[in-house]
């Protein structure tokens, strides 16, 4: 019986290494592996036209569209992307010294609606108690005066006091001019390395984004693997084969970092880096499936509810369609 041909647009990160080589090979799939390093990139294509059989998306905007019946895509717990955001704070020290100086002041946000941006409102709000409700937003590239991208999400559900970034100038300018105070989101303005009044608001992030992780399990995923409604209702074993070659391509990737008797990357410390992932993650700190996630997963709803991007709370069973089909995550 001859396979199914299916493209998958995704970055071409360690753990898709082996999916993208050939090492692994989904079952009665012939995966046309598309790497594209700007997610971006995917993001628009997928969202806009429905471009790829699969790929990897936005969370936020993913759950967005599941909210707000929108259901072309079909959402698998695969993450290929999650970041903790701690260290991606920047702020101009003149105006801002502390977290809950934030409250009232202009901030700049490659999204409004991006998944970073919804995890860092959440922790500056749960953790440290910061009022964003009077934040006027500058919307735009961080370092570029261009727009970021041309997400087809569904609108906000409340007034927001945002603006897109009309300046000519990117957010790092701004931000180094003092005309916007602070920068949240995934990227870093250039200025962090050439403006003296630009940094972290959290110098010492890593410590912040280790007592965050032991205390609330929370490792911010940013990004999942969505299948193409169409493809998945004629084809439901794709859902189980993807998910399955998936897991299998990260384990071997995770398998070949423990090397050690030749770096695999170019990291100097990656023996003291993987003792501290055995003792945080117990081993493993890019699972899959649901239950591992689940307290990132349950924030990521709760942000999206009461940051207004979604109506209605929602539950993560109700995320992961394949689920109800008898999948198993």
């Amino acid at each position: 019986m001859s396979k199914l041909s299916l493209t998958f647009a995704c970055g071409l990160y360690d753990r898709m290494l082996a999916l993208y080589t050939g090492e692994v090979k989904p079952d009665g799939i012939d995966l046309n592996f598309l790497a594209i390093d700007d997610p971006r990139q995917i993001f628009d294509r997928m969202g806009k036209n429905l471009e790829f059989d699969a790929c990897e998306m936005s969370s936020s905007e993913v759950i967005s569209r599941l909210a707000a019946g929108r259901n072309e895509m079909v959402a698998l717990p695969v993450f290929p992307s999650r970041v903790f955001r701690h260290g991606f704070i920047t702020v101009n020290r003149k105006a801002i010294k502390s977290p809950k100086d934030l409250a009232g002041k202009r901030i700049g946000t490659p999204l409004y609606t991006q998944t970073a941006a919804l995890f860092i409102r959440g922790l500056l709000q749960d953790e440290y108690g910061v009022d964003l409700s009077g934040v006027h937003w500058v919307q735009g590239a961080t370092n570029s005066p261009e727009s970021h991208g041309h997400p087809a999400a569904p609108p906000l559900l409340k007034p927001i006091s945002i603006e897109q970034n009309s300046s000519g100038r990117s957010l790092s300018e701004l931000l180094a001019a003092g005309e916007i105070q602070a920068i949240i989101g995934s990227g870093l303005p250039d200025a962090l390395r050439s403006n003296p009044d630009v940094q972290r608001l959290f110098p010492d992030f890593h410590a912040a984004e280790l007592d965050y992780f032991r205390r609330t399990r929370i490792f911010p995923i940013m990004h999942l693997v969505a299948i193409r409604r169409e493809i998945y209702e004629m084809h439901p074993f794709v859902a189980t084969s993807l998910y399955q070659a998936l897991c299998a391509s990260k384990d071997l990737a995770l398998e070949k970092m423990r090397y050690l008797g030749a770096l695999r990357y170019m990291l100097p410390w990656l023996m003291s880096d993987l003792d501290e992932i055995d003792q945080v993650f117990g081993g493993d700190p890019w699972p899959y499936g649901i239950e591992p996630n689940r307290p990132t997963l349950e924030a990521a709803l709760r942000y999206l509810y009461d940051q207004s991007l979604i109506a209605a709370p929602l539950v993560v069973e109700d995320i992961f369609e394949p689920l109800r089909d008898g999948c198993r995550f």
